[in-house]
């Protein structure tokens, strides 16, 4: 398929899908707009899910972000060996940490019934799509190392030219084909991204900078209590 096809038009149609669907949506549907917490249905491996992911992926997306946004300090810090590689080990145990996370949702979702009742077809679908990011960012991280260097260098200054309307895929045409499937299927999860939960990230936390915290008071004794 054509480079121009992907690295030229996908990004605008994902982004025209973010950004007219998340406002329609909200404009139609803004109850919908919230993660569907399923933490009351059952909490200890939600914990060991949420907070591993959230914290791994926010790690990497940080990385990626510092990429796009200031590339020469990211290149400066990385011409030391030393700093390049604790750039390379922490981004790799973060991709990690998000990914360890991510398996233990699914399998919460699988193995307690409560949960997997209230799980959706676009939830499963986007539980894929994130799995197969995470996990070809860690094969990039492995097989084609010192990605910190290279996305600031060739996947940043791409980006910019999305950004004016002026895409040159010229800096991307030539990356391996991993590195290829993880840019494509990331718009694919940009476009993706309204139609999910996902979208609850929008709104938070912006209502609980100021709400008053929820308290839940359980009313029955848990040792006598039995779930039929």
């Amino acid at each position: 398929m054509s480079d121009i096809l992907l690295f030229a038009a996908l990004p605008y149609v994902a982004l025209a899908l973010f950004f007219l669907v998340t406002i329609a949506r909200y404009r139609q549907r803004p109850y919908t707009y919230s993660s569907i917490s399923s933490q009351f249905l059952e909490n200890r491996q939600h914990f060991w899910s949420t907070v591993p992911f959230h914290y791994g992926i926010l790690g990497v997306l940080a990385i990626h972000f510092m990429g796009l946004v200031i590339p020469d300090t990211l290149l400066w810090w990385n011409s030391v060996p030393v700093r390049l590689v604790i750039m390379e080990v922490t981004g790799l145990a973060l991709g990690i940490l998000a990914l360890l996370g991510l398996i233990n949702a699914i399998a919460r979702r699988f193995s307690h019934a409560r949960v997997n009742i209230v799980t959706t077809p676009t939830d499963w679908i986007l539980y894929a799509m994130l799995v197969a990011q995470i996990v070809l960012g860690i094969l990039v991280a492995v097989q084609h190392g010192w990605g910190s260097s290279w996305f600031a260098s060739s996947a940043s200054p791409w980006l910019w030219s999305l950004f004016t309307l002026q895409p040159d895929v010229s800096y991307v045409a030539a990356l391996p084909l991993l590195v290829k499937l993880h840019i494509i299927n990331a718009w694919i999860i940009v476009g993706f991204f309204p139609f999910t939960r996902l979208v609850h990230v929008l709104v938070v936390p912006n209502p609980y900078l100021w709400r008053r915290p929820q308290v839940v008071i359980w009313n029955r004794d848990r040792k006598t209590a039995r779930i039929k």
